[in-house]
């Protein structure tokens, strides 16, 4: 963009008629080549030390998290059964997958094991491979298996090292990011910098290790970087076609690895169609970012064994009806400011009746039930409709799902992360709300593209993008604690692209009658150096403390459980308990389980609540009856339940199973869990 502008100011430059055309040409000729050079090894010297400076922060954070978590646990000195332990809740059932695929003779055993399961729901067989996200799983199982490290690294440690492995790539996307909105990698570092002193609020890899989340997240970060330089304009076709490339590669990833995808891509498609409806993105980019949505679902469903709750995804529903929409209403993007208004009101309202008329015919086709508790939490929790669902209530009840605890602005504003946002957040919504006016008083997008380009004001589409995407997920964020990690880490690339954004400064300094472009200049660099030497001022001292702060993994009560178990029951047996523990119990045992907490089934919910009536008002022989009818040979009773304390009144778990049989109307209005931790939700007791 710089080069551009340069070389069209020498080109308006009025030639003289006091000299004659052929001097000038000579002179012209003389001084081009040698600033296209400077300009070219400056360029190059810049995407050096960027680049550079962008693999070592990766790496520097890669190796930082692991170091966390190996002196939080002394992994690297406890048991086989202490470290698997220490895969709490969900991430001990997803670990199990790998340990079974590498104890399996071959791949091909393996595969079948997974795929004909009877060991995670006793008395059924189950496809793994349909009902789960563990490709990933699968694929380092088979990695391990071909590369010649048996004898230097262990399983466990080439399972973990790969996720923090992606938490380097992760960081590295956030860096680029970043640089891409900037025009400077200062900005990349500057966002580095954030994600790292924030990490209490951007990531919890070093005790969630094997969560969905954390394999998922990396790649969304890639499909960002990836779409912020695919919405540049006068891309280079081939440039665009890797660009389209990666943004498919990646998109397809994050599908894969994570259930809740489909969440997540369909806030994207909500800031495509308002980008699109506002004029502020081209249609045809549009286009291609909602076909490879498509696509990469698809592809997954395929992977997947044709999953139900992929095919009836409300983002299929949403792209195909924007699809038919824009056939149906032509001519959307012309007209006066109020015509053009009445259109875009049309087509929103189109576009909603268009896509729940076709999730629920795709539903009712299916006979899908999957995701229903997902819409029933959504519903009570937005105060639509009080509710007696133990599934619904049970979300309710965690604080991870709760809303956004306020001390979290608490953290962030003492690393300037939180006030820079808003900062930046401010200028960017009102530049964007006055293009959006200006687009929609323009007759035509022909108009509408020479006076923005003409115009004081401009918004990138690029940046336009990135706004409505951190607006989104902060809302996200805002109402449910636990999806605070997509919008924390988006507020580092967004905050310190600001802050070394020449346009941002521009603006700024005009609306003061300060500008100048050297301020500009001192500015846009001067303010992020400053940040960043605060943060090793304030921080370093901490940090270092941290890493220096030995502590050691200490369960003795689950050892003995799971040492019992191994010593005392048969390799057949079945054992019911909560969720959480259960799912350790396969990981250690390899028994065959009632329930467990891969959640997104609604047969396995209905187990699971029959299950947990072993802690509800319910005469001893109905209990049995349903344990047995589940072929139950063991139950674990666990006090931490039973005497439980973490929940309030009416948020106790046994306080939801009365609610749920209407044995007790008096707690029929739930006080829900207000989230004031932070981030741990896996209900377990933490390492202090």
């Amino acid at each position: 963009m710089i080069s551009i502008r340069q070389r069209r100011e020498i080109r308006a430059t009025e030639v003289s008629e006091d000299f004659p055309a052929q001097e000038e040409n000579v002179k012209l000729e003389n001084k081009l080549p040698s600033g296209c050079t400077s300009r070219r090894l400056w360029k190059i010297l810049s995407l050096t030390i960027g680049g550079t400076i962008a693999l070592c922060i990766g790496l520097l954070t890669s190796v930082y998290l692991a170091t966390l978590h190996e002196n939080d646990l002394w992994f690297s000195n406890i048991k086989e059964v202490e470290r698997e332990i220490s895969f709490r809740t969900e991430c001990g059932l997803y670990y199990s997958y790998y340990k079974q695929m590498l104890q399996a003779p071959t791949v091909v055993q393996g595969f079948h094991g997974l795929i004909y399961d009877n060991k995670t729901e006793s008395m059924k067989t189950i496809n793994l491979l349909q009902r789960m996200n563990i490709y990933q799983e699968v694929f380092l199982s088979i990695l391990y298996r071909v590369l010649p490290i048996q004898k230097y690294l262990e399983p466990v440690y080439f399972y973990i090292y790969t996720l923090f492995g992606l938490q380097a790539i992760y960081v590295t996307a956030l860096y680029i990011t970043s640089w891409l909105l900037s025009g400077t990698w200062l900005s990349g570092l500057l966002a580095a910098f954030w994600y790292v002193t924030n990490r209490i609020d951007t990531t919890r890899v070093e005790f969630t290790i094997p969560l969905r989340e954390n394999w998922a997240l990396p790649f969304f970060a890639i499909q960002i970087a990836a779409i912020t330089y695919f919405l540049r304009p006068n891309l280079q076709p081939l440039s665009e076609r890797l660009t389209l490339l990666a943004i498919f590669i990646s998109t397809f990833l994050f599908s894969l690895t994570w259930q809740f995808n489909q969440f997540m891509m369909l806030m994207q498609a909500l800031v495509l169609f308002a980008l699109d409806s506002l004029d502020m993105l081209p249609a045809v980019k549009a286009t291609w970012l909602y076909g490879i949505q498509i696509t990469s679902l698809l592809l997954v469903c395929i992977l997947q064994f044709f999953n139900s709750m992929i095919l009836g995804s409300l983002l299929i529903s949403f792209n195909l009806s924007v699809f038919i929409a824009r056939k149906l209403q032509k001519n959307l993007k012309t007209g006066s400011f109020l015509n053009r208004l009445g259109k875009l009101l049309l087509h929103l309202f189109m576009v909603l009746c268009l896509t729940l008329f076709l999730n629920n015919i795709i539903k009712k086709i299916l006979n899908l039930k999957s995701d229903e508790h997902i819409f029933k939490f959504l519903k009570a929790k937005f105060g639509l409709g009080a509710t007696r669902d133990f599934d619904a209530n049970l979300y309710l009840c965690e604080e991870a799902f709760g809303l956004l605890p306020f001390n979290t602005f608490g953290r962030l504003s003492d690393t300037l992360l939180f006030y820079a946002y808003v900062f930046v957040l401010s200028i960017t919504v009102t530049v964007a709300f006055v293009v959006a006016f200006h687009n929609l008083s323009d007759s035509t997008n022909q108009q509408s593209v020479d006076k923005t380009e003409k115009g004081t004001v401009n918004l990138k589409p690029e940046t336009a993008y990135n706004l409505i995407h951190t607006i989104l997920f902060g809302f996200l964020a805002l109402s449910t604690m636990r999806m605070k990690y997509l919008w924390t880490s988006h507020m580092c690339v967004f905050a310190s692209f600001g802050l070394c954004s020449p346009e941002i400064w521009e603006l700024l300094l005009k609306s003061v009658h300060l500008y100048n472009p050297k301020r500009i200049c001192i500015m846009r660099y001067s303010v992020p150096i400053l940040i960043l030497l605060y943060l090793c001022y304030k921080f370093w001292p901490g940090m270092m403390d941290e890493l220096s702060e030995l502590r050691e993994f200490y369960d003795p009560d689950t050892v003995e459980l799971m040492n019992w178990i191994n010593s005392n029951t048969p390799r057949k047996a079945v054992f019911a308990g909560s969720m959480q523990l259960l799912a350790g119990v396969k990981l250690c045992t390899g028994r065959t389980l009632t329930n467990h907490p891969h959640y997104e089934d609604s047969s396995l919910r209905e187990r699971t609540r029959a299950v947990y009536q072993i802690y509800a008002k319910r005469a001893p022989e109905e209990v049995h009856a349903l344990l047995r009818s589940f072929g139950t040979d063991y139950v674990i009773l666990e006090d931490s339940i039973c005497y439980e304390r973490r929940h309030r009144r009416g948020c106790r778990l046994r306080d939801l199973l009365d609610i749920a049989n209407g044995h007790n109307a008096s707690l029929g209005t739930l006080v829900t869990a207000t989230g004031a931790g932070q981030g741990r939700d896996d209900g377990w007791p933490r390492r202090e």
